[in-house]
């Protein structure tokens, strides 16, 4: 009688699955197309002179060793290779709308965790808005739909007997060096104080030319905290929405914001996501859109 031998491998295998800033204001159209009023009234500053602006592994793989099977046992049938069990797939975000990232966008996130992009960005079609200022014209000028936004808003606050004033508009990126500067060396050289109400350079809102400081026409709490006792400041909080602004950093939002509250910091983003801010009681633009908050850089 012959010995047959049979030998049967088992084997498993796997495969890894593999600008230049240009602030120039030279022929600057108003938000109406039209030269701003050469005698523009201007705030009466009783109150002394505006400080600088204050400025959001692959699994192993498992091989049998061959067996021999004696001619008096049977033989085995090998059991089908089981594939490990591979891991359940995790959802991925959804991708966040391109318009929160676009500085051309009326609804841009700015803060310190999210910069211009590019930093030193220059918005086109800045123009200065027929309304009573507190600066000089550089600093004034706006984005024109901001602008125009902005007059329906001063011309609805006198109808109810409240003057306002533009304390601050569009500042570039060098100008945001500036400011951030002057207000570090008013702390000492600390920068996480100056960083709790300034914006460093690129990082601004005011950048964007879509944001202004406003105040009072009597010059009363100009960028100062009380300003939100102020007729105007009372004015604001109850009727920017209807222009399409938000008070930008509400007050007791900082680990969200960023930044201090600035009861005179209003930003322009429409009036349907500043209507539906209102009506959902949502007080910042990263709890609306969803997105991580920014208390630092």
């Amino acid at each position: 009688m012959t010995t047959a031998v049979l030998i049967v491998a088992l084997s498993a295998c796997g495969t890894p699955s593999p600008s230049a800033d240009n602030t120039s204001t030279a022929g600057v159209p108003t938000a109406a197309e039209t030269p701003a009023p050469s005698a523009a009234p201007r705030a009466s500053l009783s109150t002394g002179t505006i400080p600088a602006p204050a400025q959001r592994t692959p699994t192993p793989v498992e091989t049998s060793a061959a067996a021999t099977v004696s001619p008096d046992s049977p033989v085995a049938t090998p059991s089908p290779s089981v594939p490990a069990s591979s891991p359940t797939p995790v959802a991925e975000a959804p991708a966040e709308p391109a318009e929160l990232s676009d500085p051309e966008s009326v609804t841009v996130v700015v803060n310190k965790r999210r910069p211009l992009n590019p930093v030193d960005y220059f918005p086109s079609g800045l123009v200065l808005p027929a309304v009573p200022l507190a600066v000089q014209e550089p600093n004034a000028l706006l984005r024109g739909d901001t602008a125009a936004a902005v007059e329906e808003l001063f011309a609805a606050a006198a109808d109810d007997g409240v003057g306002l004033t533009m304390v601050s508009g569009y500042r570039s990126y060098q100008d945001q060096v500036s400011t951030y500067e002057h207000w570090v060396a008013q702390h000492g050289g600390n920068t996480d104080e100056a960083d709790r109400i300034s914006a460093r350079a690129g990082f601004s809102e005011h950048q964007t030319g879509l944001s202004f400081d406003v105040g009072q026409a009597d010059g009363a709490c100009t960028l100062s905290s009380c300003f939100a006792d102020t007729a105007a400041g009372q004015w604001m909080a109850a009727n920017a929405h209807r222009f399409g602004f938000i008070l930008r950093y509400p007050s007791g939002a900082q680990d969200i914001t960023g930044f201090s509250g600035e009861a005179w910091h209003y930003r322009y983003v429409g009036v349907d996501v500043a209507q539906a801010m209102r009506d959902e009681g949502i007080a910042t633009l990263e709890e609306y859109f969803g997105l991580p908050a920014a208390p630092g850089y």
